[in-house]
């Protein structure tokens, strides 16, 4: 057997292959660089489980426990991007519908 060499080097023959795997590709995605949301740059760095901070802005954000954004949360986004997409437009020369409250005074 060779010489282990990566981030689960330390864990040696013991835990498994799949439990090792696992690790180094979570261990991974933890320590790329990451695309901050506010400026743009790829210094976002994780300070704490879930908490994320970019190095050049300073922006601080909260996020998955080792990936900045989850699949859930970019859902989420895509569907309160589609519902603010389907809000009707109000034209400038007509008013909107009249609010219950107004119309009875």
């Amino acid at each position: 057997m060779g010489k282990k060499t990566g981030v689960s080097a330390s864990f040696g023959s013991r835990y498994g292959t799949m439990a090792r795997k696992r690790y180094t590709a979570i261990m991974k995605t933890l320590k790329e660089k990451h695309e901050c949301p506010s400026c743009g740059h790829p210094t976002v760095r994780r300070e704490s489980f879930g908490i994320w901070a970019c190095r050049k802005c300073g922006y601080t954000f909260a996020g998955g426990a080792y990936t900045p954004t989850t699949k859930v949360g970019a859902a989420a986004t895509r569907a309160v991007g589609l519902k603010e997409a389907k809000k009707p437009a109000e034209t400038p020369g007509k008013p909107g519908p009249v609010p219950a409250a107004e119309a009875e005074e």
